[in-house]
């Protein structure tokens, strides 16, 4: 009787050791892809920030714009008015 139960011991163990190398397999997959997305989220981020930077930008050109055609128009009427 002991021979079988020796077989069964000496299949558990194998299946142990499989599904161990398997695990750490899935561990090693995961850090890759936790470093991955750690790279992704710095660059979207990065995106984000000069997005915003230039929008911020747009808006300072914008108002400078706005203001150089009031001045225009105000003195554009003030040449109306004076003919």
């Amino acid at each position: 009787m002991s021979e079988p139960d020796n077989f069964i011991l000496t299949l558990l163990r194998e299946i142990r050791a499989e599904m161990k190398e398997g695990f750490e397999r899935v561990d090693r997959k995961l850090v890759e892809h936790d470093l991955r997305f750690e790279g992704l989220d710095k660059k979207i981020e990065s995106l984000k920030q000069a997005m915003h930077g230039e929008s911020v930008l747009g808006r300072y050109a914008s108002a400078e714009f706005e203001d150089r055609i009031e001045a225009i128009e105000k003195r554009l009427d003030k040449l109306e008015k004076g003919h």
